[in-house]
Order: C-alpha cells, then sequence, then structure tokens
C-alpha cells in the first residue's frame, strides 16, 4: 500500500518531533520531513512534493497564514492548519479556510500543547482525508474567500436561476418552516455559498450545526454575519429563535429545540458526544423531529463521517420533512451527504451553489 506523504511544518522543535511520532505511528501514513517556517516549507514542497501539509499558523520569517496563500498558488497541495484557541487564533484559523486550508486542528492548550495527545487521533484521520480530496476543489475554495462583500452575496448566481426544482405533493408548504444545517470539513466554504442567499425576509429560521470545538464558532458566526443579508449569530441558551436569523452551535454544546408557547426556544447542552462531535447533526435532528407543527427543510453538506444520516431517519419517521444533500462534485468530503444518501432519505442532491435556491423553493 502506498504511504501519505507528509510534511510538518511548525517552528518548534519539540511540536515537529511529536507531530511525527504521532503520524509516523500509522501504517498509512510517511512524515518525509519536517521544516521550521514557511519560507523553509515552500522550498520542501517544491522539491519534495509531500501529498499533505501539516501548518502552524503562528511561526516567524513567514507565517502559516502567508505561506498557505503562496502554497496554494505555487504547488497546490492539501493543508491541515495547527491553530491555537486564541481568538485572534480562530479569526487566523477562518482566513485559513478561505485561503484553501484542507481543515484546521485545535491546538488544546496553546502555542506549545504538551497535551497535543489529545488530538492524535483527529490529527492522523484529518491528514488521511486530507490525501484523498481534490486540490482543485481546495483551490477553489481559496478563489472564493478572497472575494469582496458583494461578490459573496453572489456565490449562488454564478450558474443561471430559476432551475427546475419541483416540490414534492407531500410538502405543506402552508405550515411553519424550520432549516436546519449540518455540515463539517469545507463546512465555513460550504455555509458561505448557501447563506449569502437568503433574503432578510426567508420565512424560517436557520439552525446549523458546524463541526468545530469551542472558540471557533463565535468567530465563524460574526464573519457571516457581515456578509449575509439574514442575521448570523451563536446560538445562546434560552433565545427565542426567529425568522431571518441563523443560529450556530456553539462548539463544545449540542443544539436544540424546546417549544415555549407558541415559540420556539434553543436549548444548549453538554450531553455525551454522538458519532465522536458534540454538536451533533444527529441530536439537532432527533431534537426537531419531536416538533409536532412545523416542516422541516433538512440540509447536509461536506464533511467528514456520517452525523445527520441517523437523525434524517427519525425527521422523516415523525416530520413532513424535505432533505437536501450536498453532490460529491462539490463536497471537499462527501462522507456526510454519501452517508445521508445511503439511507434513501434524500429528496434532492444539488451542487453547493444551488442548495440555497432549493431551500428557498420549499420557503
Amino acid at each position: 500500500m502506498k504511504k501519505i506523504k507528509v510534511l510538518i511544518v511548525e517552528d518548534s522543535a519539540f511540536m515537529r518531533k511529536l507531530i511525527s511520532d504521532f503520524l509516523n505511528e500509522d501504517p498509512r501514513i510517511d512524515v518525509m520531513g519536517t521544516a521550521r517556517n514557511g519560507e523553509d516549507a515552500l522550498l520542501k514542497i517544491k522539491t519534495m512534493k509531500p501529498d499533505v501539509v501539516t501548518l502552524d499558523i503562528e511561526m516567524p520569517i513567514m507565517n502559516g497564514l502567508e505561506a498557505l496563500k503562496r502554497i496554494m498558488n505555487e504547488c497546490p497541495t492539501p493543508v491541515v492548519m495547527l491553530s491555537s484557541t486564541t481568538l485572534e487564533g480562530a479569526e487566523n484559523t477562518l482566513r485559513a479556510m478561505q485561503y484553501g486550508a484542507f481543515d484546521f486542528i485545535a491546538k488544546p492548550s496553546g502555542a506549545i500543547s504538551l497535551d497535543l495527545h489529545r488530538i492524535k487521533e483527529e490529527l492522523k484521520e484529518k491528514v488521511v482525508e486530507a490525501s484523498k480530496t481534490s486540490v482543485h476543489k481546495l483551490q477553489k475554495n481559496s478563489i472564493i474567500g478572497k472575494t469582496t462583500l458583494s461578490e459573496a452575496k453572489g456565490y449562488s448566481k454564478i450558474e443561471p436561476k430559476n432551475r427546475n426544482i419541483s416540490v414534492p405533493y407531500s410538502w405543506n408548504s402552508a405550515s411553519k418552516k424550520l432549516i436546519c444545517i449540518g455540515t463539517s470539513t469545507g463546512g465555513p466554504r460550504a455555509l458561505q455559498y448557501v447563506l449569502t442567499t437568503f433574503p432578510k425576509t426567508i420565512d424560517a429560521p436557520i439552525l446549523v450545526v458546524q463541526h468545530m470545538p469551542p472558540g471557533f464558532t463565535k468567530s465563524l458566526a460574526s464573519r457571516l454575519d457581515t456578509i449575509c443579508d439574514v442575521h448570523v449569530k451563536e446560538a445562546e441558551e434560552g433565545e427565542i429563535i426567529q425568522k431571518g436569523t441563523v443560529y450556530i452551535a456553539p462548539g463544545g454544546y449540542h443544539l436544540k429545540v424546546r417549544k415555549v408557547g407558541s415559540s420556539l426556544a434553543i436549548r444548549l447542552d453538554q450531553t455525551p458526544q454522538k458519532n465522536g462531535h458534540r454538536p451533533s447533526v444527529d441530536v439537532m435532528f432527533e431534537s426537531v423531529s419531536e416538533l409536532s407543527d412545523y416542516s422541516v427543510i433538512a440540509v447536509i453538506m461536506t464533511g467528514m463521517g456520517t452525523d445527520g444520516a441517523k437523525g434524517l431517519i427519525e425527521l422523516k419517521k415523525n416530520r413532513n420533512t424535505v432533505c437536501i444533500a450536498e453532490a460529491q462534485e462539490t463536497s471537499i468530503v462527501f462522507g456526510m451527504p454519501k452517508a445521508a444518501i445511503a439511507t434513501n432519505m434524500v429528496d434532492i442532491i444539488e451542487r453547493v451553489e444551488h442548495i440555497g435556491e432549493a431551500i428557498l423553493k420549499y420557503c
């Protein structure tokens, strides 16, 4: 079996050794070299041609963000970022996603993580998944990240609108609507595509589970809020949900809903992880499946694993639900949409640039 060749870019000799040891434990991976900064990394990527690069954001001479931009322009390679959980670290991580990074790992305790072993398995799996991804998709992600605000709001117009999306006979167009979106790896890009298509008058609230650790979802919500007509915020315990507002589950908390009179309120908890995640798409879908007077538009987009598939079955069994899955052609990782499609509960499979249009058809 051909091994995945990895280049580790870290300014700390201790961290280079630790990450190398972790990755070399996996029989699928071969650490072919290390680099001390972005400048060193560019030279080695061009000569060694690794399959995947792990890249620290905070480095001297040339930091990780500048190195990432040059990597995607000069020698496109899947990159997994390593980031601190500070506010600045979270904002820089989201910039890295814009610039074309495959995904990121949050260091458990700052710049030098003595407890990095806690995310060892996550690091291995993301390196393996990154090796399978299309660099062309990541480059497209990079191009999207550089667009202006006005261009961001026009993403869905890349191809003609008013395509023929049929509404099933069973769909109750008169009932109250709730839009529920689940995504993971590649999700910030996909959410940007979809949420920028919604008018602020959209006749439904929007609940979002994006797999991210604590400290990152607030920055994601703030960034999306600046480019969307709808209001985007991190969900807060007990708040009454409103139409035209997007509620993103905070990292480390499951997002659920509960009835408060004739309204719905956000419920956050830290019950055990599901599918290895908290927040979990399954948990959100299962909670929404208990609502008796709502029709649900469920959306599953790019991401590793199978989260959302079991919850979708519960939704379909208990609620008037239409499900939209992202097509393989645009998914950075097709795991979550593929698992949803395998349940035979998905009604529509769409490229990411058409998902917003499909959702609006049902509102």
